[in-house]
């Protein structure tokens, strides 16, 4: 036990044959389980597990007998912690990426009451960047900012980091087994968590590369991602903001979204009229797209300005 509380770690595990036995290794003796799953791996994650549970009784093998994704992966560990009554349930990936002398770091502000979920952050600065290649480093960025919109924990970073914690009584509030399968898990999980009304934190830790190789494809991923991502945001804005209270921002996103496609769709036409169908109406036409746009994207920035606001008064940040 930690702290006298139960604490648990989730590892999901697809063709790490050559780094689970490593990472297994590495958790500390207060963990109390670990559930370690098996998604269904062609190569030899399987046995090693199997083979390692014999010498180490806090280790509970989990299968899939198919690829169901880590998202799913996580949702199996997630639901034995539930009914093994954990007290905290972390998350570290089976490719001995995540340190855990930093462990206590997250596991404190939960027990302290502070918070319910922690995350491991690796944007926080260049020295804990080291070792991120300046593609995957572009894509993170890319998709922490867009899950701030969808989230609305505006402070969240490093989003897509598998470095977590989260508190049982979390977990017996969110609808677990809605949570996304597949890689973007991680961005559903804040969604939810946010309209149930949780604090989170980020928790400064430095990026550790081994010889995995990842298997995320950044291009598709961000396409999946981007379109999971939008169709949480508008899930949390109808849940958040109309059906479990009423906000003002919901009309704000709407016109902002508008108003803006119109004022580029008015653009293109302009550019149409003057350069194809040879009408003078470049200045007049020009002006009234310029105008609607900028008032579509002031109508987003004061949405935005409002979640910041309710995300402060509410949910809260620490």
């Amino acid at each position: 036990m930690y702290r006298d509380k139960k604490i648990s770690v989730v590892v999901p595990a697809y063709k790490e044959e050559l780094l689970i036995k490593e990472t297994l290794k590495s958790i500390p003796d207060y963990v109390d389980r670990v559930y370690v799953v098996n998604d269904c791996s062609p190569d030899r994650t399987g046995e090693i597990i199997a083979e390692f549970a014999k010498h180490d009784d806090r280790v509970v093998p989990l299968t899939h007998e198919v690829n169901k994704g880590p998202g799913a992966a996580i949702v199996t560990g997630y639901n034995r912690a539930i009914i093994e009554n954990i007290d905290l349930v972390a998350t570290m990936d089976g490719d001995n990426q995540m340190d855990p002398a930093f462990l206590p770091e997250l596991l404190d502000p939960i027990i302290d009451g502070k918070c319910d979920l922690t995350m491991g952050n690796r944007l926080i600065n260049a020295k804990s960047r080291k070792g991120m290649s300046k593609w995957r480093l572009f894509g993170n960025s890319i998709l922490t900012f867009l899950t701030k919109i969808a989230s609305g924990y505006w402070q969240m970073m490093d989003p897509q980091n598998g470095y977590t914690v989260i508190s049982a009584r979390a977990l017996r509030t969110i609808d677990v087994d809605s949570i996304y399968p597949r890689y973007g898990y991680l961005n559903d999980r804040l969604v939810k968590l946010n309209i149930s009304g949780f604090k989170v934190r980020n928790v400064p830790h430095p990026s550790r590369y081994n010889n995995e190789t990842s298997g995320i494809r950044y291009r598709s991923y961000i396409t999946k991602v981007s379109w999971l991502l939008l169709k949480d945001f508008l899930f949390r804005l109808r849940t958040k903001y109309i059906i479990q209270s009423f906000h003002p921002l919901v009309f704000f996103y709407f016109f902002g979204t508008m108003l803006s496609a119109l004022g580029i769709l008015m653009a293109l036409i302009t550019i149409w009229e003057k350069f194809i169908a040879g009408y003078n109406v470049l200045f007049v036409h020009g002006v009234l797209s310029f105008i609607t746009f900028m008032l579509g994207m002031m109508f987003l920035l004061f949405a935005m300005l409002y979640d910041m606001e309710q995300e402060r008064n509410t949910n809260g940040w620490y």
